[in-house]
């Protein structure tokens, strides 16, 4: 199925506050994320729950776009992370409910990510010295979307993929481990 986001999901800005020391939420920045969407530090609550900020909670399946600077990564938010709001570094993309049976938010998320989508997103973004993309360019992105069989056995490759190269990562630092130890007991 070719379908555009705004089809299938609704878009909204995260927003700008000012986190405090102590909370009982978390304001999600790009800070908390390394350059491919993983969270990269424990987070902590630092944003006080009101009004304005309970009605930008995040959802359990909410994707997190990266929509300022030069990596626009996707991130599925899952609720064991907490009470969290998004910063106004992201867009939040959260699949319409009669949507869910049709596209899986792991799925997107890896089709935001996919190169070519990213190559898109950056042609498509504005701004010259910090790019962003607009809520606009987003909800008129096109999406081929399979059926949700197919999004799984993508994702089980994708994960795959990600497995091996984290060994070959590992075989590579431990060879190079022993090679160091071979050329500094050679001294001896």
């Amino acid at each position: 199925m070719k379908t555009t986001l705004q089809n299938i999901a609704s878009i909204q800005s995260g927003i700008y506050v000012k986190p405090d020391s102590f909370g009982s939420i978390v304001y999600l920045q790009g800070k908390h994320f390394n350059e491919n969407g993983q969270l990269n530090t424990s987070l902590i609550p630092d944003l006080q729950l009101t009004n304005q900020t309970e009605r930008h909670l995040l959802q359990h399946g909410d994707i997190l776009i990266a929509a300022k600077g030069n990596k626009n990564f996707a991130t599925v938010y899952e609720e064991r992370n907490g009470l969290c709001v998004a910063s106004s570094t992201f867009m939040v993309i959260r699949i319409k409910p009669d949507c869910k049976k049709k596209i899986s938010s792991e799925f997107l998320s890896w089709y935001i990510n996919h190169p070519n989508t990213q190559l898109w997103l950056k042609t498509n973004s504005i701004g010259s010295a910090v790019q962003s993309i607009s809520k606009v360019t987003l909800s008129e992105m096109e999406l081929l979307i399979p059926n949700i069989d197919k999004q799984n056995s993508i994702l089980k490759i994708n994960a795959l993929k990600k497995l091996e190269q984290s060994i070959q990562k590992q075989l590579a630092d431990l060879k190079e481990q022993y090679v160091q130890q071979l050329l500094l007991t050679s001294l001896n």
